[in-house]
């Protein structure tokens, strides 16, 4: 190896590892050999193995030996591009590898691009790009929809794409292998390098990283095993544990305490309003006034920018983030990770822990803090698929028709295509390598006329068909608004958020900082005077100004916790899977705390435990209702789904429901007429109640009827840009793009109900907001195997979803007492104590 080391590696690079006493790992040479060859290539290793250096130094060793540019020469266009999911992981990477490109005084410029560069430093980047540029999908889109592209990627030689396994899976992942189709036109030679910690299926990302221009083509794999093995557990309170909810309030004084033990402390939390709400129960304990910060995606760019540095110097001893630090990132001395709640996938939670002791060498070092009974088991089953190394990333999809027409339209905005050659290169992204040509002139046509329905509006004729063959976009201002709406990334509406000082009753002063945004929603529920968490401060509400939410500071009330539409995360299948063996099987009980084996035992005592392939189905008389709760632990979406169609079956069935709860685990339905009964005498069958056939005729009534389609085509039709929410100078609101969208389905529901954006509604509606993939794997395995237990009175298993039924937003400790003394009259009535 050591001869190796010294073909590949110039003296420079060797020096410089033999000044830290350290030496290229294997792989690391592996990779730049590979590379050398001119193969693509998936660098699969564990956190802490030098996977960004080795993913870098191709390039690195290329830039070092490039002569000079001579006086009077053209810029040189971007050598390197650096693909990450996250704005912070690309600010994080540069301020990395600037420290060995000084250190070996590399004649090598580094410059990240994002949604967070000036618009006059973006400028200059298309004038005078640098050797390396980090930067995201969306900026991506951007680069290659402009007219001087061909200059800009004239030297392109490597696209690396950092934690791909994040990538791939959305419609992120479908717009970025469009544009590496683009570039791969633009550069026949171009080669990628994926990274990744956590891969369930290797060869799905080998596929995504080349082209598809023949079937079959994969990139090299290269493959670290080994490393120093992480060490979880999960906190065993001596409070008592919630039955629902996901505050976790009950371990705050055991997580501070965690912090004051360890250095610096990283603590995930699956949602922005959970992130809000732990902030601030620390801050309420911190008796040592210990540096904590927060970090989440809603926060002004500046704040998130000043947090990231302060850690980045070791200056925090805690921070409370959500997903936006969780994948690579390599910042200050942090020696502990708390997960505040289930982490909902293994993969999810390798990744998150990873950011403890960011070594390959050392062990990462967790606690997992269920935030109730059902979370505990869960976290049981990540901690055991952890050190058993499963993964559960989810499997690639078919490339999405709305991502493919936002693409058609950039594809205009930077040169005139012609049809043919653009239909070869789509087919050649993986995601859309099974695209059939009709469907592609569809989705072309739908970019120039809007489709059948909507071609006599000029508006949406984006592109017209020229005399020599091409297509090009209609007018320059085309151009200009698919810069404004680029992007698959679609949030809730937000405002910003303005903190000013109340100058007495009623007013307000003008001006003041922009702490960041909030879903508009949230803001339209509330009244002036109303206060609620954000930015780690309590905020009194004002009133809406000029598309603002204008608030003042609040100290010592109570508040409201923001609501945020996004940012929630489904149980993965794996993890589901596992929770149902352990429920099933007592012997597994042992790693579980007390009070939750007591619960298990008292569910075994007063009905059964639901099997590992069986659905549990228990009945009982509450109140003036009768309930039906049923055990899929399928997750919430595929709960609710099964909920709306198990209601409509009940309906016709005469049994007069009245409504469903889902949770992650179950699903609750009340009605008037007494269920088991309607079971007991087969006037209501439950097998054909649960039968595979609700996924038929009952699915597409739902569908019709109700808001959720309207839901997905707001969504479709903003990534396609038949909506357009950002104009020069001004945005639309919330309320007038869901207007706006609202009449376009209705039109086309009823002109042309085979559109094409309906179409990619309907997909996207069964992949994401039902989970009928999902829905429908449950009703097969369940099949012949439903288990009825009729009970006089509600049982201890279904204690945690009968809290679900009514409850309203828990804003505090009173709250807390209260459900907490809900749950014991529930329980207390399920164990007949």
């Amino acid at each position: 190896m050591q001869a190796q080391t010294g073909d590949l590696l110039p003296q420079t690079f060797r020096d410089w590892f033999a000044e830290r006493g350290w030496s290229p790992r294997a792989h690391q040479i592996d990779l730049l050999s590979r590379v050398g060859a001119g193969r693509s290539v998936l660098l699969i290793a564990p956190t802490g193995a030098g996977k960004t250096l080795a993913g870098f130094m191709p390039s690195l060793v290329d830039l070092a030996s490039r002569p000079k540019p001579r006086p009077g020469e053209m810029a040189r266009g971007v050598h390197t591009l650096y693909i990450s999911p996250l704005k912070a992981l690309a600010v994080d990477i540069q301020r990395n590898l600037e420290r060995p490109i000084g250190e070996m005084g590399l004649p090598v410029s580094i410059e990240n691009r994002t949604g967070d560069t000036p618009q006059h430093k973006r400028q200059r980047q298309k004038l005078a790009p640098p050797d390396i540029m980090l930067t995201t999908p969306e900026q991506l889109a951007l680069l290659i929809a402009s007219k001087d592209a061909g200059r800009f990627f004239s030297d392109l030689r490597r696209v690396i794409l950092d934690e791909l396994h994040s990538l791939v899976t959305s419609k992120r992942g479908h717009l970025l292998s469009l544009g590496l189709a683009r570039l791969r036109t633009m550069r026949p030679g171009l080669q990628t390098i994926g990274l990744s910690a956590t891969v369930a299926e290797p060869d799905g990302l080998r596929k995504w990283l080349v082209g598809q221009d023949q079937a079959g083509q994969m990139a090299d794999i290269i493959q670290v095993v080994g490393g120093a093995k992480p060490e979880i557990t999960i906190l065993e309170s001596e409070e008592r544990v919630s039955w629902a909810g996901h505050s976790a309030r009950y371990a705050i004084p055991e997580i501070y305490d965690a912090i004051r033990r360890h250095r610096t402390t990283l603590l995930f939390v699956n949602t922005r309003s959970q992130a809000e709400l732990l902030f601030q129960e620390l801050w309420r304990v911190n008796e040592d006034c210990l540096p904590i910060a927060l970090h989440h995606g809603s926060l002004d760019a500046g704040q998130r920018r000043r947090v990231e540095k302060a850690m980045a110097t070791n200056s925090l001893r805690a921070i409370v983030a959500t997903s936006t630090l969780d994948l690579g990132i390599d910042w200050g001395d942090v020696d502990f990770v708390v997960h505040v709640g289930a982490p909902k996938g293994a993969s999810r939670l390798a990744q998150r822990i990873g950011r403890s002791n960011h070594r390959m060498d050392e062990p990462s070092r967790a606690i997992l803090v269920p935030a109730n009974r059902f979370e505990v088991l869960e976290c049981e089953a990540a901690l055991e698929a952890n050190y058993l190394g499963a993964q559960d990333t989810p499997p690639l999809g078919e490339g999405a028709l709305d991502v493919l027409a936002q693409h058609v339209l950039g594809t205009a905005c930077a040169a005139p295509f012609r049809g043919d050659e653009l239909y070869d290169e789509v087919r050649s992204a993986a995601p859309y390598a099974r695209l059939d040509r009709e469907t592609f002139d569809r989705v072309v046509d739908f970019v120039a006329t809007g489709g059948y329905a909507l071609r006599a509006y000029e508006r949406y004729a984006r592109i017209r068909l020229t005399a020599d063959g091409t297509w090009r976009i209609s007018h320059p201002r085309v151009a200009q608004q698919y810069r404004l709406n680029v992007g698959t990334i679609i949030e809730a509406p937000m405002l910003n958020v303005r903190l000013t000082r109340q100058r007495g009753k009623g007013t307000v002063a003008r001006g003041g900082p922009v702490l960041g945004k909030i879903e508009e929603g949230f803001l339209e529920s509330l009244s002036p005077g109303e206060t609620f968490l954000f930015s780690g401060k309590v905020l009194a509400f004002e009133g809406i100004r000029e598309n603002e939410c204008i608030v003042s500071s609040a100290p010592g009330r109570d508040a409201k916790v923001p609501y945020y539409a996004g940012g929630k995360f489904p149980l993965s299948t794996y993890l589901a899977e596992q929770v149902r063996a352990m429920v099933a099987e007592p012997a597994r009980w042992r790693a579980l705390p007390d009070q939750v084996t007591d619960w298990l035992r008292l569910q075994k005592e007063k009905s059964v435990l639901p099997g590992r392939s069986d659905l549990l189905v228990e009945t009982f008389p509450r109140a003036d209702r009768y309930y039906m709760v049923a055990y899929p632990f399928e997750g919430r979406l595929a709960h609710q789904t099964l909920g709306m169609l198990l209601t409509r079956r009940m309906e016709r069935a005469g049994a007069r429901p009245l409504g469903f709860v889902a949770s992650e685990y179950a699903l609750a339905v009340w009605s008037l007429r007494d269920l088991g009964r309607m079971f007991r005498t087969k006037e209501m069958s439950l097998s054909a109640l649960f039968d595979q056939d609700m996924l038929g005729d009952d699915l597409e009534a739902w569908l019709d009827e109700s808001y959720l389609l309207k839901r997905a085509f707001r969504n479709c039709a903003l990534i396609s840009g038949l909506i357009e929410k950002r104009h020069p100078g001004q945005e639309k609101t919330g309320r007038q793009v869901t207007v706006s969208s609202d009449l376009i389905y209705d039109v086309l529901r009823s002109h042309e109900p085979d559109h094409v954006l309906l179409q990619a509604t309907r997909a996207d509606a069964a992949a994401g907001l039902l989970d009928v993939r999902r829905l429908g794997e449950m009703l097969s395995r369940i099949k012949g195997r439903i288990v009825h237990k009729n009970l006089d009175r509600i049982s201890p298993l279904a204690v945690p979803v009968m809290l679900e039924i009514g409850k309203e937003r828990i804003t505090g400790d009173a709250d807390d007492a209260l459900l907490a003394e809900t749950a014991d009259e529930i329980f207390s009535e399920a164990t007949d104590r």
